[in-house]
């Protein structure tokens, strides 16, 4: 794993009040909430050791590897290539469009096989305000729970997890076809863990966000070619929606080409499915 990876070699998925940076090796290596200029949850990106992170990733840290986003959405799509497959990790967050501050909000990490077999390893490991806070650990059937001072988050996975300190850790094998979810909440000192979801309800909350990124661009007043769509919806996902204003530039994004997940000439539905 590269300790220290370049802001380049990141994706920005966010909900328009804050928002997480994914690396091309599926670490989630900077995350703060309930906004953008909160204390951090995750922030391996500036201490790696101490800063807190969430990966999602197969095994083999030597396989070739894409970051793209889903077309005209601000959907991350990371594809690993090991030599026995290729497998896929999706990460988005539900954009909150009421306007209201919340202080909870949760990001959606999905493993898929498109081809072969790929076992997927995965660690969690939030360090709170910085690194400088606490936090206790409870492991249940659904997941587990990280609690500090005023803050608690919930991860809620199919995935089996193993205690290592007041962190966990997993791993999974899947087949082409087969998928795994990782849903991971914030939310506060008090708040208990959100229902839990089974790998077709996050599904379905995924297509849901498609949907909301792709009609969001149809009635904006963009008239720029596709390949600039992408970076329009990241810049957008950068947005608090609460205080108008960008938290960050968003870096140049490219558009997924792939054949079995181009473009499609009508509005993606939440029937549709990419062809293998």
């Amino acid at each position: 794993m590269d300790r220290y990876p370049p802001i380049a070699a990141h994706g920005l998925v966010g909900d328009l009040q804050t928002g997480a940076l994914v690396s091309a090796e599926g670490v989630v290596d900077w995350f703060t909430a309930p906004r953008f200029d909160f204390p951090s949850i995750f922030a391996a990106l500036l201490a790696h050791d101490r800063g807190g992170l969430f990966r999602l990733s197969p095994d083999d840290p030597a396989c070739s590897r894409k970051q793209l986003y889903y077309p005209d959405t601000a959907v991350l799509v990371t594809r690993f290539m090991p030599p026995d497959g290729v497998g896929e990790v999706l990460d988005w967050m539900v954009p909150l469009t009421l306007g209201a501050a919340t202080a909870r909000h949760t990001l959606f990490r999905t493993v898929r096989v498109v081809r072969g077999t790929v076992r997927f390893s995965m660690e969690c490991r939030p360090r709170f305000d910085y690194g400088r806070a606490s936090h206790t650990l409870e492991i249940n059937p659904r997941g587990a729970s990280f609690r500090s001072a005023g803050t608690t988050c919930h991860l809620s996975t199919g995935i089996p997890l193993e205690r290592e300190g007041d962190d966990v850790h997993g791993a999974v094998t899947l087949t082409s076809g087969q998928a795994a979810a990782a849903v991971f909440t914030v939310c506060g000192a008090d708040e208990s863990a959100p229902a839990p979801l089974t790998v077709d309800g996050v599904t379905e909350q995924l297509w849901e966000t498609v949907d909301f990124w792709q009609r969001w661009l149809r009635t904006s007043c963009r008239t720029a070619c596709a390949a600039r769509r992408a970076p329009s919806a990241s810049a957008r996902s950068s947005t608090s929606t609460p205080w108008p204003g960008r938290a960050a530039a968003a870096r140049p994004v490219r558009v997924r080409e792939d054949a079995h997940l181009r473009q499609p000439r009508r509005p993606l539905r939440r029937g549709d499915r990419p062809q293998r």
